[in-house]
């Protein structure tokens, strides 16, 4: 059976693949629009009612459902197209130790960053080289209009930013926000949804997992986190929250074995993937190694795969 076939919506000529359905068709063809924006993708408001939206440059999947009338209303406007950043100015305004090898920087900008989950930005200190990091939440799901909440590595007697925090860039420092950047960020609509995350790269994961319990509760989640330091796996309250959303896989591993807790399994994280099928959609945020294992076990499984690698 062939992957794809032809029908005519409205008269024009769709390009339609197995397991989509029309609607999904015509969103990617642009024919129809979808009212997904920013911030109410992230979990944490109620989105706006559709609007009929010019044709974007990635691939919608499907309509979004609006949020639930339980989630506090962020921001009603549209999202900003990927490709299009912008530059926001901020201050440091929250430091604090998530693990070891974890610190969470919070910036407050001026003017609030329609980004959608997933998304990075640039982040500029003065003194510091220019970091691409992806704006999440607070482990507990938290976080202000203005704010953009960022998870950063810690490398003891290494010259990087994240043991620069609190000394020589303490609170109130200015930073520079350049974004959104990037193409993996969250897309509603298609198969199960399976979500790989090495180290900080929890961050961009986090924010996923989120708007996809709000925005599409029934969809099937598969999430495996790992650090090379269990005591690095700073994200637990956080998937404390998402099991208790039903997301009934979810996966804990660790490189070493030193105070490993029995609930978390030895790595790598390829490894515990379950068995890939044609019609997931994969993120996968770490290092060069993870990326590209599971990137390889996307490709061999036919599987939509977006990947984010994280600055050595």
């Amino acid at each position: 059976m062939s992957a794809r076939c032809s029908l005519v919506v409205n008269g024009k000529a769709v390009r339609i693949s197995t397991g989509e359905t029309p609607v999904e068709a015509a969103l990617a063809e642009g024919m129809i629009g979808s009212g997904l924006n920013g911030a109410a993708a992230f979990g944490q408001g109620g989105g706006p009612a559709a609007r009929r939206a010019k044709p974007r440059g990635h691939r919608a999947e499907s309509l979004v459902p609006s949020l639930p009338r339980t989630a506090p209303t962020l921001c009603a406007t549209p999202a900003l197209q990927a490709g299009a950043p912008v530059r926001r100015s901020g201050t440091i305004t929250d430091i604090r130790p998530l693990g070891p090898h974890v610190v969470e920087m919070v910036v407050t900008v001026t003017r609030r960053l329609d980004i959608q989950p997933g998304h990075q930005v640039v982040v500029t200190i003065h003194g510091h080289e220019p970091l691409t990091l992806s704006p999440t939440l607070r482990i507990d799901g938290a976080a202000e209009l203005n704010e953009l909440v960022f998870h950063l590595s810690l490398h003891p007697g290494e010259a990087c930013l994240a043991s620069a925090l609190g000394e020589t860039v303490p609170r109130g420092t200015d930073v520079k926000i350049k974004g959104p950047v990037g193409r993996g960020f969250y897309r509603p609509g298609g198969g199960r949804l399976v979500l790989v995350a090495a180290e900080t790269g929890f961050a961009p994961i986090w924010s996923i997992a989120r708007a996809a319990r709000y925005i599409e509760p029934a969809r099937d989640v598969v999430l495996v986190a790992g650090a090379r330091d269990p005591l690095d796996l700073y994200m637990r309250p956080s998937l404390d929250w998402l099991r208790a959303t039903g997301i009934g896989r979810i996966v804990l591993v660790a490189d070493r074995s030193r105070q490993r807790p029995p609930d978390v399994r030895p790595g790598p994280l390829s490894a515990h993937l379950p068995p890939l099928r044609t019609t997931d959609v994969v993120h996968v945020v770490g290092d060069a190694s993870t990326v590209g294992a599971v990137e390889v076990l996307a490709a061999a499984a036919g599987a939509r795969c977006y990947p984010v690698l994280l600055a050595p």
